[in-house]
């Protein structure tokens, strides 16, 4: 196998690993984004123009995903049963 091959080989496994995992956190989507930006790399450096097209047509894709998903992540908020009660004021 050629270095060309096995890069292919490596990206668009990338590609599957990180698409199964995307909905477990943001960061899985953002690798799927750079895995087919790598896939859009391998085909046109292997000369399927077309593949590289829709690969780079998928990268911004994730990626736009990927910033809808980051900003809906629920924010975590102390809990106050946690937090030390506060004195009362005194008056003078």
């Amino acid at each position: 196998m050629s270095a060309l091959t096995i890069f292919g080989l490596i990206a668009v496994t990338a590609m599957l690993v990180f698409y199964a995992l995307e909905e477990r956190h943001p960061l899985y989507i953002l690798g799927f984004a750079v895995a087919c930006a790598l896939g859009s790399a391998y085909g046109f450096l292997q000369g399927a123009w077309p593949f590289g097209v829709v690969e780079a047509v998928w990268t911004l894709i994730a990626v736009q995903r990927w910033r809808l998903k980051r900003g809906s992540e629920p924010r975590v908020q102390p809990d106050p049963s946690t937090t030390l009660p506060q004195s009362p004021k005194r008056r003078s």
